[in-house]
């Protein structure tokens, strides 16, 4: 840089990755080539949250140790951590994970209910220096608060947290940058009520700001999700000193261009994924078919496990869960993995009659099982239909919609509309996503931190479930 010319930093991010691990080779070369063309200017590389996803063989296998293999290797300067880091692996496997990280992790509204303080592998901010400029960062992740109770963490509202990081960083640094796991909307927010924010870096809600928005002297960007695209900005020093934005864009990611040693490295850990993930955990005698329009063993195996790790009387789950019949013979867990990779867990609800049946009546129509649905734990690709145990249920397919059910029984009692019962069910349906009535339950319990293939593995070693699964819970009237 020239003696008069002003200072400029580049800012390079991704965020929301969730492990699809197709694309971190090609952002590794593209990274590596805006080094290179940088010629020594300075750069700096943060991620955003949810780059492990536990559905990829390769992170469940590993328990996250390719994700930061990956960023070690891609050369990160910083990361904040997203709901799949915080809430889908223990505090003990997060510890360990990060343990190998080059990176700092930074995000100030995630406390230990034991310390009132950060884990040990994370900082409420820092300052990195880059070609003599300062940069303050800071970071938070969505406060699920109930779900991070459960694993001993306090998770704080991140407006008044990332204030207080603000007021500590904003004397000591040139520019002052937010990792923020937090949403659009909760980031536009940040820029109207916290003054000295130079950028927010998002995600969380996986928004492609192909410009950043503006909003004071607040640049926010986000760039997407599944690395598709890398996030870049670059700051520019003004005449007062300040460092505002002269450049933000994204860039897609370039697929034909890999990095060998990221690529290599990819390898390693899915060989030894595979190796970890072929534990047999089973042996079935015989195969349970699947079906989402209709009652099918392996669905019914599916709510018998919840209902028994839950100790309800009732359970309702969906079909969409699971992505194929579970076959005859030996079982692993990788095979269950892949017959059920979504991050959720098992809960228990209050539900009133009425909202149990209402949940049954749409299970009929495939306006509900046909669904598509994203997020929230959910890598299906339908919502298929609601499979039950401690229920029975008489129906009529050619009445009129939401009017096929006859009766629901219940211990060899009629379910009554306005009586409240103890259901195990999934956490995602809390959030008001695909059967919403289950969501009108009261006093949630959240059971963390068990997967539902965890609970299909107890199920499965239980003497009788299988010849279980095959009784029909369903039955039509003639």
């Amino acid at each position: 840089m020239k003696r008069n010319e002003p200072k400029t930093i580049t800012i390079l991010h991704t965020n929301d990755i969730h492990s699809h691990f197709e694309k971190v080779s090609s952002i590794a070369a593209h990274i590596a080539r805006q080094r290179e063309e940088a010629q020594g200017s300075p750069l700096l590389l943060v991620d955003i949250g949810d780059h492990m996803d536990r559905s990829a063989m390769e992170t469940e296998g590993t328990m996250g140790g390719v994700n930061v293999d990956l960023l070690n290797l891609t050369g990160y300067d910083a990361i904040t951590i997203g709901n799949n880091e915080g809430l889908t692996l223990t505090p003990e496997d997060l510890a360990r994970a990060y343990s190998g990280l080059q990176a700092d992790v930074v995000c100030c509204n995630l406390l230990e209910e034991t310390t009132g303080e950060p884990p040990s592998w994370m900082k409420k901010h820092v300052v990195l220096e880059k070609g003599g400029v300062k940069i303050g960062l800071t970071g938070a992740t969505a406060p699920f608060s109930a779900f991070y109770e459960l694993l001993g963490f306090q998770a704080l509202e991140p407006e008044a947290a990332i204030r207080r990081e603000v007021e500590l960083l904003r004397p000591q640094s040139d520019i002052v940058v937010v990792l923020s796991h937090l949403g659009l909307a909760t980031d536009q927010r940040l820029a109207e009520r916290i003054q000295g924010i130079d950028a927010i870096l998002g995600g969380h809600t996986h928004h492609l700001l192909e410009k950043p928005l503006v909003i004071g002297n607040t640049a926010i960007c986000g760039a997407g999700k599944f690395g598709d695209y890398i996030g870049k900005i670059r700051l520019e020093q003004q005449p007062d000193g300040a460092f505002r934005m002269a450049e933000g864009c994204v860039i897609p990611v370039d697929t034909d261009a890999l990095d060998e040693t990221v690529s290599s490295a990819l390898n390693r850990h899915r060989l030894r994924a595979e190796e970890y993930l072929q534990e047999t955990v089973a042996v079935t005698d015989r195969e349970l078919p699947l079906d989402y329009t209709s009652e099918s063993p392996f669905g019914n195996l599916l709510a018998q496990a919840v209902r028994r790790f839950a100790g309800t009387g009732i359970s309702i789950v969906n079909t969409g869960q699971l992505l194929g019949p579970l076959p005859e013979g030996e079982i692993s867990a990788g095979m269950l993995h892949t017959l059920c990779p979504s991050p959720v867990n098992a809960c228990i609800v209050k539900l009133k009659g009425k909202d149990i049946r209402k949940a049954l009546e749409e299970s009929l129509l495939p306006d509900f099982w046909g669904r598509e649905i994203k997020g929230f734990g959910f890598r299906g690709e339908i919502l298929g239909n609601v499979a039950v145990d401690g229920l029975e249920v008489l129906y009529d397919p050619v009445r009129i919609p939401y009017d096929r059910i006859v009766e629901i029984t219940h211990m060899g009692e009629k379910l009554l509309d306005e009586q409240e019962y103890e259901v195990g069910t999934l956490d995602m349906f809390t959030f008001g996503i695909g059967y919403e009535s289950l969501a009108l339950g009261s006093d949630p319990q959240f059971l963390l931190p068990e997967f539902l293939r965890d609970l299909l593995r107890f199920e499965l070693v239980r003497p009788g479930s299988l010849a279980e699964s095959e009784r029909r819970r369903w039955a039509q009237r003639h």
